[in-house]
């Protein structure tokens, strides 16, 4: 079985202002960046093969961060761990999509990436790190939206799936069936 740890890059400004980030290419600030600090402390105790990484700059900061703290030396960026394509809604707040498309800018579409195209690319990545890394563990640093359409996708089973939090960590085991170990745990921010 293969072990897989998946964590939310650390926050940025945007996630505090509340803003919908998709795939727009925005940095840590200085708590995200403390955060990833943390969480590499927390996985620095265990044998880890590889570490994985959206393309975005928010995860590979929190990537390389991790790498170092846990001795890995390499770091493969990967095109298809990037956030879900958000259209018209990236960038905005809540209260900017209520203003510019109403109450019910949810039922609109507003270009954003098909379902459908989220669910191949992660299951499509899932499978490559199944068949390269049998029996191993790997680390992968996305985004919350993708993360959490994975593990819904990889473990039907649990009914609810909260939205990550930054810097979270969620363990899956990837056999046969696949069986989330943990899910948006964030024991490691504690004391903050």
């Amino acid at each position: 079985m293969t072990v897989i740890g998946l964590i939310r890059h650390g926050v940025t400004a945007w996630n505090k202002e509340g803003r919908t980030q998709g795939s727009i290419d925005i940095p840590l600030d200085e708590d995200g960046i403390q955060m990833a600090i943390k969480i590499g402390n927390r996985l620095s105790n265990a044998a880890w093969t590889m570490i994985y990484s959206s393309p975005l700059q928010r995860a590979q900061q929190t990537a390389k961060i991790i790498a170092h703290q846990a001795g890995l030396e390499n770091m493969i960026i990967d095109e298809r761990l990037q956030e879900i394509g958000e259209g018209k809604k990236a960038g905005t707040t809540e209260e900017e999509r209520i203003e510019k498309w109403g109450i019910g800018w949810r039922n609109m579409p507003l270009d954003v990436e098909p379902d459908e195209e989220v669910v191949e690319r992660v299951l499509s990545f899932i499978e490559g790190i199944k068949k390269k890394y049998p029996n191993e563990k790997v680390l992968v640093v996305s985004h919350g939206s993708l993360i959490q359409k994975m593990v819904a996708q990889l473990c039907p089973d649990h009914l609810e799936w909260d939205e990550l939090e930054n810097a979270s960590l969620t363990m899956i085991e990837v056999k046969e069936q696949t069986r989330c170990l943990f899910y948006n745990c964030v024991q490691h921010l504690d004391g903050n």
